[in-house]
């Protein structure tokens, strides 16, 4: 008994050893186990790791860009801005503005004061040359165009701010025209240097001058432009007195060098204090066709068109028909071409003040108005003292109207910087009725037999044509409303 008790006890204890032993064994198992599983946990989230981290790499990157980009960005938007800023209000005033003003008086003195000046020659050069008057008017004509048209192309130079360089070589070209007009004898070198080199040098500083004053000024674009267009009325007054005076004593030559040193002193002032105000335009298009999609543009385009066909005839023409039609001897008839010139330089200053009050469109449509009534009165004139009435009050409202077509034109232009382009593309298209409309009366007349009747009455309806056509500018721009400015 006590020895199965015994062996009963061993059997126990080997079997809980056994137990024990396997038990330690699957821990150990285990054990190594979970450490190949916790050491395989640390490794599998490497390459993840990896991926996370080059993409926050990526994005620190990207967000690095991102930053230089925008600080670039600020720097170079505040280099522009500083490079190419907005540009500020006209002043409408002080001392630069009114400068220019004067200055601009001086380009339109030597320019269309010595251009209107051209009866007195027309006078001169039919009693010396075998040509027709109508002929002779061409020469007068031929210069005209030449000033006009080529506003279209250096109206935009302003624009672009080459104004120094462009006055430079319209004033060289001028002058040089002037002198070599001087030592021309014949119909085909006066045409050559009067007309077509004189033409082409006013032509090239004109407009941008008469523009650049206009950007200096807002409130008081029409009193400036008005004060800047009576050289235009004094310059019609100084030539001719001069050509007066001088012709018969210093002869032809002489007389045109005097009248070229006179525009060579003053083109020189207007070059070393003229100056623009707006920065350049790099870009933009010589001609604004979108224009002409404009009806109030059109009107306005075809009303001075048809009124200058009208006017030059009366200007160039006014001498003959005191010397043909009245007896007047020359020293007498050259007096006409005076008074047609200087009678408006004090209008050239009024109706632009009342413009910049109700606006230009509101005062050049009943000065149109007034034109045309005396364009039709010139039908009744037959004796010397109507014929000087008629001029006086022709020149009045011929220059109230012309001292307001820049301002017009200027007015329904809604940006500064297209105002030399616009003026330029009216200038240009008008030159052709220069350029047409003196040969034209000149033809009526001769086939009148030398009568001007039917010249006269041609040129009066012409200007009533450019009235209608400024009344329907109007209409289309406020309708029919009086109390509207525009």
């Amino acid at each position: 008994m006590a020895n199965q008790e015994q062996n009963l006890i061993e059997e126990k204890r080997r079997s809980a050893l056994n137990e024990t032993h396997e038990s330690g064994s699957n821990s150990s198992s285990y054990g190594d186990i979970d450490a190949i599983q916790h050491h395989r946990t640390q490794e599998e989230p490497q390459p993840i790791q990896r991926t996370e981290t080059r993409e926050k790499c990526a994005k620190v990157s990207e967000d690095i860009r991102r930053t230089t980009s925008n600080v670039l960005a600020q720097v170079a938007s505040r280099i522009t801005t500083r490079t190419w800023q907005e540009p500020p209000p006209p002043p409408d005033g002080g001392m630069k503005a009114w400068t220019q003003v004067a200055m601009g008086w001086l380009v339109i003195f030597t320019t269309w004061g010595w251009v209107n000046s051209f009866g007195s020659f027309q006078t001169y050069y039919t009693s010396v040359l075998p040509q027709s008057p109508s002929t002779i008017s061409w020469i007068g004509s031929v210069q005209i165009w030449f000033c006009l048209i080529i506003s279209v192309f250096v109206g935009r130079l302003l624009d672009a701010g080459l104004f120094l360089p462009t006055f430079l070589v319209g004033a060289v070209i001028q002058v040089l025209g002037m002198f070599l007009m001087s030592i021309s004898t014949q119909y085909w070198s006066l045409m050559l240097t009067q007309g077509v080199l004189t033409g082409i040098g006013s032509g090239i500083f004109f407009t941008p001058s008469l523009a650049l004053v206009a950007t200096y000024f807002s409130k008081r674009r029409g009193l400036a432009v008005g004060l800047t267009t009576t050289g235009n009325s004094a310059g019609g007054m100084i030539y001719p007195v001069v050509v007066r005076q001088l012709l018969p004593t210093l002869g032809f030559a002489w007389t045109a060098r005097v009248l070229a040193f006179i525009n060579l002193a003053c083109l020189s002032v207007v070059f070393a204090f003229m100056r623009p105000r707006l920065p350049p335009r790099k870009s933009g298009p010589i001609i604004d066709f979108a224009a002409f999609r404009d009806l109030v543009y059109d009107g306005v385009t075809a009303g001075i068109f048809t009124t200058s066909m009208a006017n030059y005839f009366t200007f160039y023409y006014i001498a003959s028909f005191g010397r043909e039609a009245l007896g007047l001897p020359y020293s007498s008839a050259s007096i006409m071409v005076i008074l047609i010139n200087g009678a408006g330089i004090i209008f050239r200053v009024i109706p632009p003040i009342i413009a910049d009050r109700i606006g230009p469109i509101n005062v050049i449509t009943p000065v149109a108005l007034a034109w045309a009534i005396v364009a039709f009165c010139w039908l009744a004139v037959d004796d010397v003292p109507g014929a000087y009435v008629f001029t006086c009050f022709y020149g009045i409202f011929a220059g109230s109207f012309q001292c307001l077509t820049a301002t017009t034109i200027a007015s329904i232009t809604k940006r500064l910087d297209m105002i030399g382009t616009r003026i330029g593309m009216v200038f240009s298209i008008t030159s052709f009725a220069a350029l047409t409309g003196p040969p034209i009366g000149g033809a009526i007349q001769a086939a009148n037999g030398g009568k001007f009747t039917g010249a006269q009455a041609w040129a009066a309806v012409m200007t009533t044509i450019g009235l209608i056509c400024f009344i329907a500018a109007r209409v289309d721009l406020v309708g029919w409303k009086i109390m509207v400015r525009c």
